[in-house]
């Protein structure tokens, strides 16, 4: 199935931005719960990230699974945890997603 390594890919951004969520709510590890939630969630966002390179190249895996899970983490803290982002993060934020678009959009190493 040819979308497979995609689907993959967005098990592991999203088990990756749950993980990162739940290390901000564990404030360091003060709070166990989400801690040890964080840990089980990098573990599974690792795991699924192993199979899309497999088919992919590396370098475009990475630059999706980092670019769209920052995004999104960005948006978790300012929504969630209600962390302001000024105009400068906002930019490098949209820079981001077009850089991963370019790479879903243009790339034939896709």
């Amino acid at each position: 199935m040819p979308g497979k390594p995609y689907l993959y890919l967005a098990v592991a951004i999203l088990a990756e931005v749950f993980a990162t969520s739940c290390l901000t709510a564990s404030h360091g590890f003060e709070k166990r719960l989400p801690g040890v939630i964080s840990l089980l969630g990098y573990g599974v966002a690792f795991y699924f990230l192993s199979l899309p390179i497999k088919t992919i190249p590396v370098g475009v895996v990475y630059a999706i699974w980092s670019g769209v899970g920052i995004v999104l983490v960005s948006l978790i803290g300012a929504t969630v945890f209600r962390q302001s982002l000024d105009l400068p993060a906002l930019a490098g934020i949209a820079l981001i997603m077009a850089g991963v678009l370019v790479i879903n959009l243009l790339s034939k190493s896709v």
